[in-house]
């Protein structure tokens, strides 16, 4: 069985995507981190790799997209409640994220998202399976 996961992400300039990510309240592991990655701390065995995109185009041999005009994938983190999705938001608001859509509320679902400044995509969710219309 898998142990840890690490999402991979292209970024334009790495010193800013952690001053971004920082301001957030993330922090980053620095026995994997130098100048050209850092790994992100996202929880318990969950990081997300941050690498200058000259670093990240030597794992792979295709197009590294723009991520602010394509989609590469959508990050989805859970959360403990509504007001800690929506707190996440509004640090990445402030730290130069968009919100390309509203809060979506389903009632046992609760999710808000954020592009990071480099198009990524984040979405944070609250799931309260006792609440009417848990699947």
């Amino acid at each position: 069985m898998h142990k840890q996961i690490y999402v991979n992400l292209p970024v334009a300039d790495l010193n800013k995507s952690k001053t971004f990510f920082s301001e957030l309240g993330f922090t980053f592991e620095p026995r994997f981190t130098n100048d050209k990655g850092a790994a992100m701390i996202v929880g318990e065995n969950i990081f997300v790799m941050l690498l200058e995109r000259s670093f990240f185009q030597g794992f792979t041999a295709k197009t590294i997209i723009d991520a602010k005009t394509h989609v590469e994938a959508l990050t989805c983190l859970s959360c403990e409640s509504r007001a800690e999705v929506d707190e996440i938001v509004a640090k990445a608001v402030r730290a130069g994220a968009t919100t390309p859509r509203p809060v979506q509320d389903y009632g046992f679902m609760y999710s808000h998202g954020f592009e990071d400044i480099d198009g990524h995509t984040w979405e944070f969710v609250h799931m309260d399976p006792n609440a009417a219309g848990a699947p």
